[in-house]
């Protein structure tokens, strides 16, 4: 690790590394950060930190610039779209550009709050957002960064946040949690499992109940354990799926193009054990099915709801006095705010289910729509039946947001700089629009409405234990559950008036053939018994 050092820091940092070998370590670690002279501090922000870690792991950060967490960018060479979270719309906080500063304490890096933003700067990577153990945590508003000082926040709430000691993180970091990945992952959106519905802080500790995978009684996966990670690449996106992948297991170790996400990676296309024919008829159902179909039955199931649909053209209600104010529903969550317009919480919901093969397009900011119909965000692509596509579970989100009237193309707001705490208390739907188009570059006409949306998010987290997968009766039923799927033969929903013909003609036939062996049998006994009485 240090042969490719130089300058003072990074052999002071090699020299930290080498005698900490010697010392009482962490199980499983094999170096001590605590005891790193240049891990000691103080330091006065994030981008100090990443200097000193990058003064041993020389590597790192070009590493992680070179992936998506860092870029927000991926062109799918399925569609050909450049898709990513500087062009991506949703139905949630709709989109990123002018609202930087709030979105990007999400980002892997310091400092992105507006197009400006070096990602060439090694410095500005953030190693403590994936690596920390604890008490690290950046704010929303500030780009980024953690607070540096003690803070009021949100800003007039009365609370305070302390300054984060970065010494302290820097010399306890470690190997990726749920917890890391979930500050992100749980809270898109603008809350705790707002997006994707199966991807909340319930996650953290799960019971076996709610997550097999996951629970410490079951096999204590974190997320690394299934999103393999090589050179700072994490495996698995939503953005960029396998929808169906009808092969063994992929040997530990194995070098693979295979996504090591997939189900399949580990449990091979034929995961049913068992002799007989119900292992074997299960088995066959691969060939239709995704894994998660059958193994999670509803998602939401840790005591977070899930944003099921967000009404944005309702924000801007105010009270008597001019103030915003929120409604909350008999469970004291958010039902209403005046910032954010009206929402559909959900718990334990049953997916929508549709054919998928891993496809998916997006409506970007340039794409013209039809608003007298709903329009789809984005559109799950798979054909019936296909080789590449299985039945998936979703979650259905609906939405309504600004769109252009004139133009005909969905509009990204500026909506979330807390710096603009004013533009809440008089609410202007023009300025919002305005701002966000100058910082998109998207052409405005200035004329708005809103039109109603809907967004597709796979369900794949949240697997419940194989008591309580699905049975054969809530699919094969009318009404069921893929009542609604077209390609799956279904009793009762899916007829053929000449099998019907040939059915009943057939079943008639073999009720008279039984009338009428039963009349002959009567009829000889009838003439048997008449001989023998003479």
């Amino acid at each position: 690790m240090c042969n490719r050092s130089s300058g003072v820091a990074r052999v002071v940092g090699c020299i930290g590394l080498m005698l900490a070998v010697t010392l009482p370590l962490a199980a499983g670690s094999t170096a001590d950060h605590t005891t790193f002279k240049i891990l000691q501090g103080p330091f006065k922000s994030g981008e100090e930190v990443t200097a000193a870690c990058l003064s041993c792991h020389t590597e790192a950060a070009r590493q992680v610039m070179a992936t998506r967490h860092w870029s927000w960018e991926y062109e799918n060479p399925d569609t050909g779209q450049k898709l990513g979270k500087k062009t991506m719309l949703n139905g949630f906080c709709i989109g990123n550009r002018s609202n930087e500063p709030f979105c990007q304490a999400c980002h892997v890096g310091y400092g992105w709050k507006d197009a400006s933003f070096d990602f060439s700067a090694e410095h500005k990577v953030d190693c403590l957002a994936c690596h920390n153990t604890g008490a690290y945590r950046k704010l929303a508003g500030l780009a980024g960064h953690p607070p540096y000082e003690r803070m009021e926040f949100p800003a007039g709430s009365g609370q305070f946040v302390e300054a984060t000691d970065l010494a302290a993180v820097a010399q306890n970091v470690g190997a990726t949690s749920r917890r890391t990945c979930g500050a992100c992952h749980y809270f898109g959106g603008g809350g705790d499992g707002v997006k994707h519905g199966d991807l909340d802080s319930s996650l953290n500790a799960p019971s076996r109940r709610l997550d097999v995978h996951m629970a410490a009684d079951g096999a204590g996966f974190t997320c690394a354990s299934c999103h393999k990670t090589e050179k700072h690449k994490v495996a698995g996106s939503r953005i960029s799926m396998t929808g169906a992948d009808p092969q063994r297991a992929i040997v530990r170790g194995e070098r693979t193009d295979r996504n090591p996400a997939a189900c399949q990676a580990c449990h091979g296309d034929r995961p049913h054990k068992g002799a007989g024919g119900h292992a074997d008829r299960l088995n066959d159902h691969t060939r239709t099915l995704a894994c998660q179909t059958c193994h999670i039955p509803e998602f939401a199931r840790g005591g977070v709801p899930t944003k099921m649909a967000w009404d944005w053209s309702t924000a801007g209600k105010l009270t008597p006095e001019g103030k915003p104010f929120q409604t909350k529903d008999d469970k004291g969550r958010v039902i209403y705010d005046s910032k954010k317009g009206d929402f559909v919480l959900g718990e334990n919901v049953q997916p929508t289910y549709l054919w998928f093969d891993g496809t998916v397009s997006y409506t970007q900011p340039e794409t013209r729509i039809d608003p007298s119909r709903r329009v789809p965000i984005n559109t799950f692509h798979g054909t019936p039946r296909a080789p590449n596509a299985r039945i998936w579970p979703v979650k259905l989100f609906h939405g309504r947001q600004p769109y252009d009237t004139e133009h005909l193309t969905l509009l990204v707001p500026h909506t979330a700089t807390p710096d603009d705490t004013a533009f809440w208390y008089n609410f202007d739907w023009g300025k919002a629009l305005k701002t966000g188009a100058e910082a998109t570059g998207q052409p405005y006409s200035g004329e708005f409405g809103f039109v109603d949306t809907s967004m597709l998010w796979p369900i794949t987290h949240m697997v419940a234990p194989k008591e309580a997968a699905l049975g054969c009766a809530q699919c094969h039923a009318d009404p069921g559950r893929l009542a609604g799927v077209p390609g799956v033969w279904l009793p009762g929903r899916d007829r053929s008036a000449l099998l019907d013909t040939l059915g009943f003609g057939l079943a008639g036939l073999m009720l008279l053939g039984v009338a009428g062996h039963g009349g002959l049998r009567v009829l000889t006994r009838a003439r048997r018994r008449h001989g023998e009485e003479h």
